[in-house]
């Protein structure tokens, strides 16, 4: 993972640790590393985070459309939607975010 954020400012790594700390106890859940992006997977992908030159990208899937100030962008993906939020500081992951991505996590076990 560290390869993700080299160069990137110390705000992006301290939010990702902040995310991971706040998914770790949702189980099942297993994160792993690609070219680009750290993936978060249950039964299957539910959280795509990518670190970017000065903001997280943080992409989760529910099988609507949610409405929030928080989401940067909403796209169809097959029969679900993909939800992006975005990031610079720790201090930007809060309770609704963490809701949000609550939801994307159940939907991931259905």
């Amino acid at each position: 993972m560290g390869v993700l954020f080299l160069k990137k400012p110390d705000d992006l790594v301290l939010a990702f640790d902040k995310l991971l700390i706040l998914t770790s106890q949702w189980e099942p859940n297993e994160v792993g590393v690609s070219k680009h992006s750290i993936v978060f997977t249950s039964k299957k992908a539910w959280l795509i985070v990518k670190p970017m030159q000065r903001v997280l990208d943080i992409k989760f899937y529910f099988d609507e459309e949610l409405t929030s100030e928080r989401i940067f962008k909403r796209a169809p993906w097959g029969k679900k939607y993909a939800h992006h939020i975005r990031v610079t500081t720790a201090e930007e992951i809060d309770d609704e975010i963490v809701s949000l991505l609550r939801k994307g996590f159940e939907f991931s076990l259905a």
